[in-house]
């Protein structure tokens, strides 16, 4: 999948009214996701992203300068930093970050998104991959 149609991807199925503000829920979708995941398995599910969306990921799951990756956060911690750093409030967010995951899931293949999904908290997990179905067959 390519970068615009991942962002196309994101701003229809969260019903967004820009691109703009699709990129903007995709950053901060994925940078709090890299919050909550272990660096290695960021790297590899930036690697199956394109390259400009794959950065989200990897911004956060190497910055020296953040605080560290893999930290343990309810799912209501993690919605909360979504919409911070997205500016929306937080249905929206939760509405924003399920969208995101959805296309993120079907953007990679194999078992990365379990593996993801498996190293989430149930309770985060089931919200965020509500709608997550795997890659399309193509």
């Amino acid at each position: 999948m390519q970068h615009d149609e991942f962002i196309g991807q994101v701003q229809n199925r969260a019903r967004l009214d820009s691109r703009g503000a699709a990129e903007a829920a995709t950053r901060a979708s994925l940078e709090t996701l890299a919050e909550r995941i272990p660096p290695s398995l960021a790297e590899k599910l930036a690697a199956q992203l394109p390259r400009e969306i794959g950065e989200h990921l990897l911004r956060v799951a190497y910055a020296p300068d953040l605080p560290a990756t893999g930290v343990r956060m309810s799912r209501e911690e993690f919605f909360d930093r979504v919409a911070q750093r997205s500016g929306a409030d937080l249905p929206k967010a939760v509405h924003e970050a399920r969208c995101v995951v959805e296309v993120t899931d079907e953007a990679t293949v194999g078992a990365l998104a379990g593996k993801v999904r498996d190293s989430l908290d149930d309770d985060l997990a089931d919200v965020l991959f509500a709608g997550s179905s795997g890659p399309s067959a193509a």
